[in-house]
């Protein structure tokens, strides 16, 4: 039987992220159920920084995380994984307190309605506030995700794919876990980051599940009749019901912004909601829609509180949680995983994190008083 330290439950940023930090203390295994790790919500994610997303609970972590996706550390990346972006949140009722949704912290500045229609032009006359956000970069995805395996393979770190968990038993201060080949492994540590498949993770080791909800998200690229639009800012109306941003001279990506009951699957798009974000689209703008160019979809998964869950489960022992990242999981991976790994290895925190308090993150929240 192999034995590790620590076994990762699941090859996206979260397991990748995480076992990066840890695996230069301790020899740690990642196992991933596919062919390649990032295959579902890592790999579909159109990933974008934006302080504000995720509220006021999620905003440290994407704050802290910032300087570290602009400007890795050598060792790490030769550059960064920003592109700036800039985002226009967009509102039609009016009201002052249109834009409360927005983290006080975030740095966003009001908008007049001739400089929306100069940013966006041909945008809907109904728009008649909008406030700018021009910290929102584009995030290279697969490079970070890339970047982390690297690391953590740099590090000492095993990676091993199609190897399915099935069961996993706490006996005597150790897990076993046991895989669909028939393989068995030997760990101090299981560490749960299996995104949307992370409830089922844990039921399969014997711990109680948290809640951890996944919920699909359509995304639909559509040529339309006007170009020059691929460096377009991000516009996200703030009442929740779309974001759309320039992808190439002629292209736009966008999302109505759905979030569908889901059980942990291979997600795909369905045509009503590619038919919805289509609708939203030409409702924000009047730019005609000429073709759908291409459309996915991928699974967000939250714990009730909508707040990440990252340490060790309360009633079982070397269980520890990293999942409920939601939409938010990349932008905020470097300070999410330095945050854990600190909480994991009971180390002092990184100075990346050293002012975030992990007891907002802790499984704890979730069990009676």
């Amino acid at each position: 039987m192999d034995r590790f330290d620590i076994v990762i439950v699941g090859g996206g940023i979260a397991g990748a992220s995480l076992g990066a930090e840890v695996a230069r203390a301790r020899r740690t295994l990642l196992i991933e159920a596919e062919e390649h790790p990032g295959m579902h919500s890592t790999g579909r994610s159109a990933a974008f920084w934006l302080e504000s997303y995720g509220g006021a609970g999620v905003a440290p972590l994407s704050t802290a995380s910032h300087d570290f996706l602009s400007r890795p550390p050598a060792d790490f990346a030769d550059e960064g994984f920003l592109s700036p972006r800039g985002a226009i949140h967009v509102d039609q009722s009016g009201r002052a307190d249109a834009f409360a949704g927005i983290p006080a912290v975030v740095k966003t500045l009001a908008m007049s309605r001739a400089e929306l229609e100069a940013a966006v032009p041909g945008i809907d006359s109904r728009w008649v506030q909008a406030r700018v956000e021009p910290g929102c970069a584009d995030i290279d995805v697969a490079g970070l995700h890339a970047a982390y395996l690297r690391q953590f393979r740099r590090r000492g770190g095993v990676v091993r794919t199609n190897a399915r968990m099935v069961a996993a038993i706490w006996s005597g201060g150790s897990w076993r876990v046991r895989l669909e080949d028939g393989g068995e492994i030997e760990a101090a540590i299981l560490v749960d980051a299996a995104g949307a498949w992370a409830d089922q993770v844990a039921e399969l080791a014997g711990v109680a599940p948290i809640g951890i909800a996944p919920k699909r998200r359509t995304m639909v690229q559509l040529r339309v009749g006007r170009s020059g639009i691929a460096r377009l800012p991000q516009v996200i109306d703030a009442g929740g019901s779309f974001y759309f941003k320039g992808e190439g001279e002629r292209s736009v990506w966008i999302s109505p912004h759905d979030e569908i009951a889901s059980g942990p699957c291979d997600a795909q798009p369905e045509e009503i909601d590619i038919a919805v974000a289509i609708d939203r689209f030409e409702r924000a703008v009047d730019w005609p829609v000429e073709a759908v160019e291409r459309s996915w979809a991928g699974l967000r998964s939250f714990a009730p509180d909508r707040l990440p869950v990252f340490g060790f489960d309360v009633a079982v022992p070397g269980f520890f949680w990293f999942a409920g990242q939601g939409g938010f999981g990349i932008q905020t991976a470097p300070a999410a995983a330095k945050l854990a790994a600190a909480v994991l290895l009971a180390e002092a925190p990184d100075p990346m994190v050293a002012e975030i308090d992990p007891a907002a993150y802790s499984p704890a929240r979730f069990s009676p008083r």
